[in-house]
C-alpha cells in the first residue's frame, strides 16, 4: 500500500523491484497485490463519493452538479482511520490490483534499465520516452 500521487508510484515501484528480484516466485505465483487508495473525495449531503484518477474526479463533479465539497488525499495520512478502511483496507470495497508478471525477461530488463546501478541506460531510456510522459509532478 501506498500513497495514489506520483510519489506513491515510485515507492511501489520501489517495493516491487525489491520483490521482483528477491523475491521472484511471489511475483510469478501472484501473490503479489497493489491496494488502490483513491485520490479525492467528493461530499454532498453528507454522502462520499470516490475518484481514483483526476477524470473520475471530474465525472463525479458533472454528476454531482454543484454544493459538493472536495477533498485532495496527497497521502494516506491525510485519511482518518475511517475513511482508509472504507477506501483501502474493507474486503468488500476495497481496491485491489494484482501483479502479473507477462514477460519475465523484459521485465527484468525494465528493472535493470530503470531501477539500476547504470545511469546512462536510465538516461537513454528518459530521453527516448519522454515524450510519451504523463501525470508528472513537477
Amino acid at each position: 500500500m501506498a500513497d495514489a500521487d506520483v510519489d506513491g508510484s515510485h515507492i511501489r515501484t520501489l517495493l516491487l523491484t525489491f520483490f521482483f528480484r528477491f523475491m521472484k516466485p511471489l511475483v510469478e505465483q501472484g501473490h503479489i497485490y497493489l491496494a488502490q487508495p483513491p485520490l479525492y473525495r467528493l461530499t454532498k449531503n453528507k454522502k462520499h463519493y470516490y475518484a481514483y484518477t483526476d477524470r473520475e474526479r471530474d465525472n463525479l463533479m458533472v454528476q454531482l452538479q454543484n454544493s459538493y465539497e472536495i477533498q485532495q488525499y496527497k497521502g494516506l495520512g491525510e485519511m482518518d482511520p475511517e475513511q482508509l478502511w472504507e477506501t483501502t483496507m474493507d474486503p468488500a470495497r476495497r481496491l485491489m490490483l494484482r501483479v502479473e508478471v507477462e514477460d519475465a525477461a523484459a521485465a527484468d530488463e525494465a528493472f535493470t534499465v530503470l531501477m539500476g546501478d547504470k545511469v546512462e541506460p536510465r538516461r537513454e531510456f528518459i530521453e527516448q520516452n519522454a515524450k510519451f510522459a504523463e501525470n508528472l509532478d513537477v
